[in-house]
Protein backbone atom coordinates (compact mmCIF):
# COMPACT_ATOMS: atom_id res chain seq x y z
CA UNK A 1 0.00 0.00 0.00
CA UNK A 2 1.50 2.99 -0.53
CA UNK A 3 1.11 6.64 1.03
CA UNK A 4 2.53 10.09 0.22
CA UNK A 5 6.32 11.03 1.75
CA UNK A 6 5.95 12.31 5.51
CA UNK A 7 6.60 16.16 5.56
CA UNK A 8 7.08 16.36 8.96
CA UNK A 9 8.36 13.54 11.09
CA UNK A 10 9.08 15.72 14.18
CA UNK A 11 7.00 13.64 16.09
CA UNK A 12 8.47 10.10 15.20
CA UNK A 13 11.56 11.17 15.74
CA UNK A 14 11.41 12.58 19.16
CA UNK A 15 9.42 9.46 20.10
CA UNK A 16 12.35 7.83 19.37
CA UNK A 17 14.17 9.82 20.83
CA UNK A 18 16.38 11.39 18.06
CA UNK A 19 17.13 14.82 17.27
CA UNK A 20 14.15 17.34 16.64
CA UNK A 21 14.60 21.11 15.45
CA UNK A 22 11.43 21.96 18.22
CA UNK A 23 9.39 20.00 20.63
CA UNK A 24 7.08 18.29 18.79
CA UNK A 25 3.27 18.74 19.97
CA UNK A 26 -0.16 16.85 19.66
CA UNK A 27 -2.67 16.43 22.20
CA UNK A 28 -4.98 13.70 23.51
CA UNK A 29 -8.86 13.74 21.98
CA UNK A 30 -7.83 16.39 20.07
CA UNK A 31 -10.50 15.34 17.52
CA UNK A 32 -13.40 16.88 19.56
CA UNK A 33 -16.09 18.10 21.11
CA UNK A 34 -14.28 21.41 22.14
CA UNK A 35 -14.36 22.51 18.03
CA UNK A 36 -17.48 23.77 16.49
CA UNK A 37 -16.70 21.50 13.85
CA UNK A 38 -16.52 18.37 15.19
CA UNK A 39 -19.76 19.02 16.86
CA UNK A 40 -21.71 19.83 13.09
CA UNK A 41 -20.10 16.80 11.78
CA UNK A 42 -21.45 14.89 15.08
CA UNK A 43 -24.18 16.30 14.53
CA UNK A 44 -24.87 15.01 10.88
CA UNK A 45 -23.70 11.40 11.88
CA UNK A 46 -26.44 11.37 14.39
CA UNK A 47 -25.04 9.57 17.18
CA UNK A 48 -21.18 8.85 18.86
CA UNK A 49 -21.24 5.21 17.24
CA UNK A 50 -22.41 6.81 13.88
CA UNK A 51 -18.98 8.81 13.80
CA UNK A 52 -16.80 6.45 15.11
CA UNK A 53 -17.83 3.41 12.86
CA UNK A 54 -17.67 5.68 9.38
CA UNK A 55 -14.49 5.58 7.95
CA UNK A 56 -15.49 8.86 6.12
CA UNK A 57 -17.01 10.53 9.31
CA UNK A 58 -13.53 9.58 11.48
CA UNK A 59 -11.60 10.78 8.67
CA UNK A 60 -13.29 14.56 8.91
CA UNK A 61 -13.13 14.69 12.63
CA UNK A 62 -9.33 13.60 12.74
CA UNK A 63 -8.23 16.25 10.47
CA UNK A 64 -10.38 19.31 11.51
CA UNK A 65 -7.73 20.36 14.27
CA UNK A 66 -4.90 19.87 12.37
CA UNK A 67 -6.70 22.41 9.83
CA UNK A 68 -6.74 24.83 12.79
CA UNK A 69 -3.66 24.14 14.73
CA UNK A 70 -0.24 23.49 13.64
CA UNK A 71 -0.03 20.15 15.08
CA UNK A 72 2.62 17.30 14.63
CA UNK A 73 0.36 14.49 14.76
CA UNK A 74 -3.11 13.15 13.79
CA UNK A 75 -4.59 10.52 16.28
CA UNK A 76 -7.10 7.99 14.95
CA UNK A 77 -10.43 9.30 15.66
CA UNK A 78 -12.09 5.89 17.90
CA UNK A 79 -12.85 4.84 21.01
CA UNK A 80 -10.70 2.99 23.36
CA UNK A 81 -13.76 0.08 24.22
CA UNK A 82 -14.10 -1.08 20.02
CA UNK A 83 -12.10 -4.14 20.83
CA UNK A 84 -14.77 -5.39 24.02
CA UNK A 85 -17.42 -4.25 21.66
CA UNK A 86 -16.07 -6.42 19.33
CA UNK A 87 -16.36 -9.22 21.40
CA UNK A 88 -20.21 -8.94 21.68
CA UNK A 89 -20.79 -6.88 25.16
CA UNK A 90 -22.70 -4.54 23.27
CA UNK A 91 -21.46 -1.17 23.45
CA UNK A 92 -23.57 2.06 23.91
CA UNK A 93 -23.28 5.78 24.75
CA UNK A 94 -26.26 7.30 25.96
CA UNK A 95 -26.80 10.96 25.68
CA UNK A 96 -25.39 12.68 28.16
CA UNK A 97 -23.79 9.64 29.82
CA UNK A 98 -20.29 7.76 29.29
CA UNK A 99 -20.18 4.25 27.83
CA UNK A 100 -21.88 1.19 28.54
CA UNK A 101 -22.06 -2.04 27.61
CA UNK A 102 -25.14 -4.80 27.52
CA UNK A 103 -23.51 -7.56 29.13
CA UNK A 104 -20.49 -7.86 31.61
CA UNK A 105 -18.12 -10.37 32.90
CA UNK A 106 -18.40 -11.32 36.18
CA UNK A 107 -17.82 -15.39 36.09
CA UNK A 108 -16.12 -17.98 34.61
CA UNK A 109 -20.24 -18.70 31.81
CA UNK A 110 -19.11 -14.71 30.41
CA UNK A 111 -15.47 -15.12 30.40
CA UNK A 112 -16.03 -18.33 28.22
CA UNK A 113 -18.38 -16.55 26.01
CA UNK A 114 -15.81 -14.13 24.95
CA UNK A 115 -15.35 -13.99 21.24
CA UNK A 116 -12.88 -11.54 19.46
CA UNK A 117 -13.15 -11.36 15.72
CA UNK A 118 -10.71 -8.56 13.77
CA UNK A 119 -13.66 -8.87 11.28
CA UNK A 120 -16.06 -7.12 13.44
CA UNK A 121 -13.25 -4.19 13.78
CA UNK A 122 -12.83 -3.17 9.65
CA UNK A 123 -14.30 0.01 10.01
CA UNK A 124 -11.74 1.31 11.91
CA UNK A 125 -8.94 0.07 9.98
CA UNK A 126 -10.40 1.45 7.37
CA UNK A 127 -10.44 4.51 9.36
CA UNK A 128 -6.99 4.45 9.48
CA UNK A 129 -6.04 3.82 5.43
CA UNK A 130 -8.56 6.80 4.99
CA UNK A 131 -6.95 9.02 7.74
CA UNK A 132 -3.52 8.37 6.36
CA UNK A 133 -4.47 9.11 2.66
CA UNK A 134 -6.16 11.99 3.72
CA UNK A 135 -3.32 13.32 5.44
CA UNK A 136 -1.11 13.11 2.10
CA UNK A 137 2.04 13.30 4.30
CA UNK A 138 0.99 16.31 6.49
CA UNK A 139 1.92 14.70 10.06
CA UNK A 140 2.49 11.01 11.40
CA UNK A 141 -0.72 9.41 12.26
CA UNK A 142 -0.98 7.77 16.23
CA UNK A 143 -3.14 4.49 16.38
CA UNK A 144 -4.59 3.44 19.61
CA UNK A 145 -6.23 0.64 22.19
CA UNK A 146 -7.03 0.62 25.49
CA UNK A 147 -4.93 -1.52 27.78
CA UNK A 148 -6.03 -4.84 28.96
CA UNK A 149 -6.55 -3.92 32.11
CA UNK A 150 -8.68 -0.31 31.32
CA UNK A 151 -10.72 -2.61 29.01
CA UNK A 152 -11.45 -5.24 32.03
CA UNK A 153 -12.40 -2.46 34.18
CA UNK A 154 -15.51 -1.69 32.04
CA UNK A 155 -16.21 -5.15 31.45
CA UNK A 156 -16.57 -6.13 34.95
CA UNK A 157 -18.10 -2.94 36.01
CA UNK A 158 -20.40 -2.60 32.89
CA UNK A 159 -19.72 1.21 32.57
CA UNK A 160 -17.50 3.81 33.96
CA UNK A 161 -17.17 3.91 37.89
CA UNK A 162 -16.29 5.44 40.59
CA UNK A 163 -14.80 3.24 43.52
CA UNK A 164 -14.34 0.28 41.15
CA UNK A 165 -15.94 -1.79 43.46
CA UNK A 166 -16.96 -4.56 41.08
CA UNK A 167 -13.88 -5.00 39.24
CA UNK A 168 -11.58 -5.13 42.19
CA UNK A 169 -13.72 -7.81 44.29
CA UNK A 170 -13.44 -9.62 41.12
CA UNK A 171 -9.65 -9.40 40.93
CA UNK A 172 -9.22 -9.62 44.83
CA UNK A 173 -11.68 -12.86 44.60
CA UNK A 174 -11.05 -14.79 41.30
CA UNK A 175 -7.04 -13.99 40.67
CA UNK A 176 -7.44 -16.79 38.27
CA UNK A 177 -10.46 -15.35 35.98
CA UNK A 178 -9.09 -11.91 36.02
CA UNK A 179 -5.61 -13.23 35.01
CA UNK A 180 -7.47 -15.25 32.21
CA UNK A 181 -9.02 -12.15 31.31
CA UNK A 182 -6.41 -10.03 31.05
CA UNK A 183 -4.24 -12.25 28.88
CA UNK A 184 -7.55 -12.80 26.84
CA UNK A 185 -7.50 -8.98 26.07
CA UNK A 186 -3.87 -8.03 25.72
CA UNK A 187 -3.79 -11.10 22.70
CA UNK A 188 -7.02 -9.55 21.26
CA UNK A 189 -5.13 -5.59 22.14
CA UNK A 190 -2.07 -6.97 20.12
CA UNK A 191 -3.80 -8.26 17.32
CA UNK A 192 -5.98 -5.05 16.87
CA UNK A 193 -3.18 -2.76 17.48
CA UNK A 194 -0.79 -4.97 14.48
CA UNK A 195 -3.78 -4.66 11.90
CA UNK A 196 -3.88 -0.69 12.55
CA UNK A 197 -0.57 -0.73 11.67
CA UNK A 198 -0.73 -2.81 8.58
CA UNK A 199 -3.66 -0.40 7.79
CA UNK A 200 -1.40 3.08 8.36
CA UNK A 201 -0.69 3.66 11.73
CA UNK A 202 2.81 5.05 11.83
CA UNK A 203 2.67 4.89 15.99
CA UNK A 204 0.82 3.00 18.21
CA UNK A 205 -0.30 4.04 21.88
CA UNK A 206 -1.87 1.52 24.33
CA UNK A 207 -4.27 3.75 26.83
CA UNK A 208 -4.05 2.63 30.45
CA UNK A 209 -6.69 5.26 31.68
CA UNK A 210 -7.49 3.46 35.29
CA UNK A 211 -3.87 1.97 36.34
CA UNK A 212 -3.91 4.42 38.47
CA UNK A 213 -6.47 3.32 41.01
CA UNK A 214 -4.70 -0.17 41.42
CA UNK A 215 -2.24 -0.86 44.43
CA UNK A 216 1.19 -1.02 44.31
CA UNK A 217 1.18 -5.17 44.10
CA UNK A 218 -1.67 -5.29 42.08
CA UNK A 219 -0.60 -3.08 39.60
CA UNK A 220 2.77 -4.57 39.07
CA UNK A 221 1.07 -7.78 39.72
CA UNK A 222 -1.95 -7.34 36.89
CA UNK A 223 -1.77 -4.30 35.13
CA UNK A 224 1.66 -3.78 34.17
CA UNK A 225 2.69 -7.15 32.98
CA UNK A 226 -0.67 -7.18 30.93
CA UNK A 227 0.29 -4.16 29.12
CA UNK A 228 3.39 -5.65 28.78
CA UNK A 229 1.98 -8.75 27.28
CA UNK A 230 0.90 -6.36 24.42
CA UNK A 231 3.70 -4.44 23.93
CA UNK A 232 5.98 -7.13 23.32
CA UNK A 233 3.79 -8.80 20.32
CA UNK A 234 3.53 -5.70 18.55
CA UNK A 235 4.71 -4.86 14.98
CA UNK A 236 7.68 -2.49 14.69
CA UNK A 237 7.54 -1.75 11.06
CA UNK A 238 5.16 -0.21 9.66
CA UNK A 239 3.50 -0.44 6.14
CA UNK A 240 5.60 1.97 4.56
CA UNK A 241 8.87 0.10 6.20
CA UNK A 242 9.40 2.73 9.05
CA UNK A 243 9.84 2.34 12.24
CA UNK A 244 6.39 2.60 14.41
CA UNK A 245 7.11 4.21 18.11
CA UNK A 246 4.86 2.18 20.88
CA UNK A 247 3.73 4.40 23.65
CA UNK A 248 2.22 3.46 27.13
CA UNK A 249 0.17 6.47 29.15
CA UNK A 250 -0.78 5.21 32.59
CA UNK A 251 -2.75 7.72 34.03
CA UNK A 252 -1.76 8.15 37.65
CA UNK A 253 1.06 5.76 36.51
CA UNK A 254 4.26 8.01 37.81
CA UNK A 255 5.00 6.07 40.65
CA UNK A 256 5.90 2.73 38.27
CA UNK A 257 8.08 4.81 35.35
CA UNK A 258 11.10 3.17 36.33
CA UNK A 259 9.34 -0.64 35.62
CA UNK A 260 7.64 0.57 32.80
CA UNK A 261 10.68 2.21 31.01
CA UNK A 262 11.35 -1.88 30.91
CA UNK A 263 8.31 -3.06 29.37
CA UNK A 264 9.52 -2.02 25.76
CA UNK A 265 8.04 0.53 24.62
CA UNK A 266 9.91 3.63 23.07
CA UNK A 267 7.97 6.25 25.00
CA UNK A 268 5.80 6.95 28.10
CA UNK A 269 3.06 8.82 28.68
CA UNK A 270 2.59 10.55 31.72
CA UNK A 271 -0.01 12.64 33.44
CA UNK A 272 0.53 16.15 35.40
CA UNK A 273 1.43 15.29 38.68
CA UNK A 274 4.42 14.00 37.72
CA UNK A 275 7.80 16.51 37.44
CA UNK A 276 8.95 16.00 33.68
CA UNK A 277 12.44 16.44 35.22
CA UNK A 278 12.18 14.24 37.74
CA UNK A 279 10.69 11.69 35.50
CA UNK A 280 13.20 11.97 33.08
CA UNK A 281 16.00 11.57 35.43
CA UNK A 282 14.16 8.37 37.30
CA UNK A 283 14.52 6.83 33.34
CA UNK A 284 17.55 8.03 32.57
CA UNK A 285 16.53 8.86 28.81
CA UNK A 286 15.90 5.18 28.58
CA UNK A 287 12.31 6.18 27.34
CA UNK A 288 10.84 9.04 25.19
CA UNK A 289 8.24 11.07 27.51
CA UNK A 290 5.36 12.59 26.32
CA UNK A 291 3.06 14.83 28.27
CA UNK A 292 1.85 16.55 30.82
CA UNK A 293 0.11 19.99 31.25
CA UNK A 294 -3.00 19.76 33.48
CA UNK A 295 -5.74 19.99 30.75
CA UNK A 296 -7.45 22.75 33.20
CA UNK A 297 -4.27 24.74 32.56
CA UNK A 298 -6.19 25.48 28.96
CA UNK A 299 -8.84 27.50 30.56
CA UNK A 300 -6.51 30.21 31.89
CA UNK A 301 -5.59 33.56 29.44
CA UNK A 302 -3.63 33.00 26.26
CA UNK A 303 -0.95 34.05 28.32
CA UNK A 304 -0.91 31.73 31.24
CA UNK A 305 -1.18 28.91 29.10
CA UNK A 306 1.95 30.06 27.48
CA UNK A 307 3.77 30.30 30.58
CA UNK A 308 2.68 27.08 32.07
CA UNK A 309 3.60 25.34 28.51
CA UNK A 310 6.99 26.68 29.03
CA UNK A 311 7.62 25.83 32.56
CA UNK A 312 6.69 22.77 31.03
CA UNK A 313 9.43 22.30 28.49
CA UNK A 314 11.99 23.38 31.12
CA UNK A 315 11.09 20.94 33.55
CA UNK A 316 11.92 18.16 30.96
CA UNK A 317 15.20 20.41 30.04
CA UNK A 318 17.26 20.32 26.77
CA UNK A 319 17.02 17.58 24.87
CA UNK A 320 20.93 16.85 24.42
CA UNK A 321 22.45 15.94 27.51
CA UNK A 322 25.75 16.70 28.49
CA UNK A 323 27.05 13.65 27.78
CA UNK A 324 25.68 13.51 24.56
CA UNK A 325 22.64 11.28 24.89
CA UNK A 326 19.19 12.25 23.39
CA UNK A 327 16.19 13.38 25.30
CA UNK A 328 13.17 12.64 23.43
CA UNK A 329 10.05 14.75 24.44
CA UNK A 330 6.51 15.30 23.13
CA UNK A 331 4.17 17.95 24.62
CA UNK A 332 0.96 17.04 25.37
CA UNK A 333 -2.05 17.49 28.19
CA UNK A 334 -1.68 15.02 31.12
CA UNK A 335 -5.34 13.92 29.48
CA UNK A 336 -7.52 14.46 27.40
CA UNK A 337 -8.58 18.15 26.40
CA UNK A 338 -11.99 19.32 28.10
CA UNK A 339 -14.61 19.60 25.77
CA UNK A 340 -15.51 23.33 27.22
CA UNK A 341 -11.70 24.70 26.40
CA UNK A 342 -11.64 27.62 23.97
CA UNK A 343 -9.63 27.06 20.89
CA UNK A 344 -8.13 30.11 20.64
CA UNK A 345 -6.31 29.44 23.91
CA UNK A 346 -5.06 26.19 21.84
CA UNK A 347 -3.49 27.76 19.33
CA UNK A 348 -1.65 29.84 22.34
CA UNK A 349 -0.28 26.86 23.18
CA UNK A 350 1.22 25.73 20.08
CA UNK A 351 2.73 28.46 19.68
CA UNK A 352 4.42 28.80 22.84
CA UNK A 353 5.60 24.92 22.48
CA UNK A 354 7.22 25.61 19.18
CA UNK A 355 8.42 28.88 19.74
CA UNK A 356 10.37 28.05 23.23
CA UNK A 357 11.10 24.35 22.66
CA UNK A 358 13.08 25.91 19.36
CA UNK A 359 14.48 28.95 21.78
CA UNK A 360 15.91 26.09 23.86
CA UNK A 361 17.77 23.97 21.11
CA UNK A 362 19.56 27.19 19.94
CA UNK A 363 20.61 28.34 22.99
CA UNK A 364 22.87 25.12 23.43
Amino acid sequence: MAFAPLQNDTFLRAALRQPTDHTPLWLMRQAGRYLPEYKATRAKAGSFMGLATSPNYATEVTLQPLERFPLDAAILFSDILTVPDAMGLGLSFGEGEGPRFAKTVRDEASLNALHFDLNNLRYVFDAVTSIRQALGGKVPLIGFAGSPWTLACYMVEGRGSEDYRTVKTFLYSRPDLMQRLLDTLADAVAAYLNAQIDAGAQAVMLFDSWGGVLSHDAYLRYALPASQRVLRQLKKTGADGERVPHILFTKGGGLWLQEQSETGADMLGLDWTMDLGRARALTQDRVALQGNLDPMVLFAPPETVAAEAVKVLDSFGRPQRADGRWGGHVFNLGHGISQHTPPEHVAALVEAVHGHSRRLRQAQ
